[in-house]
C-alpha cells in the first residue's frame, strides 16, 4: 500500500506521516491527532491514505474514514498549502462576495475547489467567517482580509 501512495505523495511526506503514526501509535484516542499532522504533511486525506493510516494504526478504516467524513477540517480531495476562502454568507454576498471569488479564480487560472498547478493555492466558498461586519471577507491560511473591494481582490494575493 505504501507504494500507492509514493505516487501520489513524496517519499519525504510519506516518512513524515510514518513518524507521525509511530509517535502516536499507542496512545489511546490519538486518531484524530495523527489524520490533523497527516492533512498537514499531505494537504489531503484520499481514501489510499485513510486506508494506510488504518492498517498503521491497528484501527479499522471505516472508523477513520467516519472521522474523516464527520469533521468538515478534513479534506479528502487535494488543497492547496493556503487555502482561500471567500464568504458568501448574507453579509458579504450582498456586499459583492460572488465577484471577488470569480475575480481570484480567473487571476489563478482554477475552478473551484481545484488546485494552481504549483500546489500553492486552492479556492473554496465558505458559508460564514464570523466577522460580518468586515463583510465581505477573505481568509488566505490563517489570514484574514476584512472589507475586500471586489475590483482589488488579486491584491489580497500580493500582500500575502
Amino acid at each position: 500500500m505504501r507504494d500507492h501512495l509514493v505516487t501520489q505523495f513524496s517519499e519525504a511526506q510519506i516518512n513524515d506521516v510514518d513518524s507521525i503514526i509511530e509517535s502516536y501509535r499507542n496512545k489511546s484516542g490519538s486518531l484524530l491527532i495523527v489524520l490533523e499532522e497527516a492533512q498537514k504533511i499531505c494537504t489531503y486525506l484520499p481514501l489510499e491514505l485513510q486506508r494506510y493510516i488504518a492498517g498503521s494504526m491497528n484501527v479499522s478504516a471505516s472508523i477513520v474514514q467516519g472521522v474523516v467524513t464527520f469533521y468538515s477540517y478534513f479534506s479528502t480531495v487535494p488543497k492547496g498549502r493556503k487555502v482561500i476562502k471567500v464568504c458568501s454568507g448574507t453579509a458579504c454576498y450582498v456586499k459583492r462576495s460572488q465577484e471577488i471569488k470569480s475575480r481570484l479564480l480567473q487571476h489563478l487560472g482554477i475552478a473551484a475547489n481545484e488546485v494552481t498547478a504549483d500546489g500553492e493555492y486552492s479556492l473554496e466558498e465558505v458559508r460564514c467567517l464570523g466577522a460580518c461586519g468586515l463583510a465581505p471577507i477573505v481568509m488566505v491560511g490563517d489570514e484574514t482580509f476584512g472589507l475586500v473591494e471586489p475590483e482589488k481582490a488579486e491584491e489580497i494575493l500580493n500582500k500575502e
